[in-house]
């Protein structure tokens, strides 16, 4: 952290203040598995989505200096970074076909 800029110490300030809502995650993975989920599990996955977004706002940083720009994040900005991720990878939160390998053998 000493060798941040200005900038990426107050990004990096700015990203350990915040989360995402526990409850709001718990209910959006309960609607997704149509089953309960423990608090337990709602803070793991609210604290891998939060690399997630971070990863991404970083990707579409990038992607906004490479083209020049400045100010705030735009959708396009957004969009290429997803796009990069996907490419780097894979697809996002689809499963990949198992081509008939059986996962439990008796």
């Amino acid at each position: 952290m000493d060798n941040f800029s200005p900038e990426q110490y107050d990004r990096y300030e700015a990203y350990r203040r915040n989360a995402l809502p526990k409850q709001g995650v718990r209910r959006v993975v309960q609607q997704a598995l149509n089953q309960q989920i423990s608090t337990p599990v709602a803070q793991v996955v609210a604290g891998f989505s939060k690399v997630f977004v971070g990863e991404i706002v970083e990707k579409a940083r990038k992607a906004q200096q490479r083209r020049g720009e400045s100010g705030p994040l735009s959708p396009d900005h957004l969009r290429e970074a997803y796009r990069e991720y996907q490419e780097e990878a894979g697809r996002v939160g689809a499963t990949r076909p198992l081509r008939g390998k059986k996962l439990f053998l008796r």
